[in-house]
């Protein structure tokens, strides 16, 4: 598959199943360490969450979500019990995490380059028949998370990677309307 292809046919992967060889998870992330780095800071962390780890991660999310929750009996139950199953959409979580420089500027440019690290990851999947889906949500921006993963408390999670081989076939693409975001000045 060409790159064009692999742009217009790259989709988030919901469920997934298997195992990602070690082999291959290096190759992942190494091949998210090519994304531009304007000042080639490498600001870029990968917290790779398997087995029992998805299962610490999934009571975390339920602990906290129990704590700000105004839900009541079986409704809550059903939250929490769903909570802590999205750690276990895939075989294998990368967290991906940059650091956040004392300088405003800088950490805008690395939290943009550690983010297109993740575009890398989420395109290079399906080339060694894996599926892949880019989640944050509440997890990301809470410092139960942080510690969690061992990151420091000023470090920014920018995406949750789920990474397995698909169950089901990908969706359609949706159509793109190109027209109404492009400006032109001339």
């Amino acid at each position: 598959m060409d790159l064009i292809d692999a742009l217009r046919s790259r989709r988030s992967i919901k469920q997934l199943e298997g195992d990602v060889s070690d082999a291959d998870l290096r190759e992942l992330i190494e091949l998210a360490t090519w994304a531009p780095n304007h000042r080639m800071t490498e600001p870029w962390r990968f917290t790779i969450l398997r087995g029992a780890a998805r299962d610490r991660f999934g009571a975390l999310g339920a602990e906290i979500l129990g704590r700000d929750s105004n839900l009541t009996g079986e409704a809550r139950e059903i939250a929490l019990r769903r909570e802590a199953g999205k750690a276990l959409r895939a075989p294998v979580i990368v967290a991906v995490s940059t650091r956040t420089d004392a300088d405003p500027v800088i950490a805008e440019e690395d939290f943009a380059a550690t983010a297109a690290a993740v575009q890398n990851m989420l395109l290079a999947a399906p080339a060694r028949g894996y599926g892949a889906m880019w989640r944050t949500g509440d997890l990301a921006h809470r410092s139960e998370t942080k510690a969690f993963l061992g990151l420091d408390p000023s470090d920014r999670i920018v995406a949750f990677v789920y990474v397995g081989k698909p169950v089901d076939s990908a969706p359609a693409p949706r159509p793109r309307e190109v027209e109404g975001v492009i400006r032109r000045l001339d």
